[in-house]
């Protein structure tokens, strides 16, 4: 479990952090250092989608390499910089979409462990790549917990959305990567469109389907495109915020189909 390593590295951080106090530099990093509690590995995730699944999962030390808010973080360019922070991981999270993952890979030649995440925000495979990230990370115990407050939660908010489409489920048109998002609303897209833009013969099959939403992805919007069909467009996010927080991205599109189904 990465235990030598990990132990070189804290020393490697104690040393520097009593250099920079001997010359009165706080530093300017991004991030503060771990504390001595923390708990888990030294974890380098690609985007806030991955670094999403593995706070859910316990880890504590956490640096990302898309800045959050970035559209097509897919197709972001990693600086010399970005890319030095992996060669000072212990695991390094990506996912296969992500153009960028080769240059990942080879910066984390050094010795940090790779692990491809499947980046899926439906209920089930959430919880399972948070199960499995606990027992890779040493901290399964806290990967359960927040299952478990993730359960309660997503019931709670799917009970909110569904109420506020009095009864009958809504006929729901959804960009690809953000499908899940219907289940929120107790129905299954009753079409999708993207990772491209839709062609007039799609969007003319989605507008037969008399839609009353239309979900479009924050992090590559195609949804304009779907403009004359005549549904609420809802915005839904993928990814959560600085903050890491899984559940406060479940909430926030939950709050906005809810709006949209008022």
């Amino acid at each position: 479990m990465i235990t030598m390593r990990r132990l070189r590295l804290t020393a490697v951080a104690v040393l520097t952090t009593v250099a920079m106090a001997a010359c009165g530099d706080a530093g300017e990093g991004t991030s503060a250092a771990p504390s001595p509690t923390a708990k888990g590995p030294k974890v380098v995730a690609a985007s806030t989608w991955e670094a999403g699944f593995a706070r859910a999962a316990g880890a504590t030390d956490i640096t990302v390499i898309v800045p959050p808010g970035v559209q097509h973080a897919s197709d972001y360019d990693p600086k010399p910089s970005d890319l030095a922070k992996v060669a000072e991981a212990d695991v390094v999270l990506y996912a296969a979409f992500e153009g960028f993952a080769g240059k990942l890979k080879e910066a984390a030649g050094s010795g940090a462990k790779l692990i491809e995440v499947s980046l899926d925000n439906s209920p089930g495979t959430v919880k399972a790549e948070v199960s499995r990230l606990g027992g890779e990370f040493g901290t399964a115990e806290a990967a359960r917990a927040w299952t478990a407050a993730f359960d309660t939660e997503y019931a709670a908010l799917k009970e909110k959305v569904t109420g506020a489409t009095k009864g009958t489920a809504p006929v729901i048109v959804s960009q690809a990567f953000v499908a899940w998002a219907a289940d929120l609303a107790g129905a299954r897209p009753a079409g999708v469109y993207g990772p491209q833009p839709p062609t007039a013969g799609q969007i003319a099959g989605l507008a037969a389907k008399k839609p009353r939403l239309v979900l479009d992805n924050s992090a590559m919007p195609g949804g304009d495109a779907l403009a004359d069909v005549g549904a609420e467009r809802v915005v839904i996010d993928n990814f959560p915020g600085r903050e890491l927080d899984l559940i406060a991205m479940y909430r926030s599109n939950a709050d906005a189909l809810a709006a949209a189904l008022d």
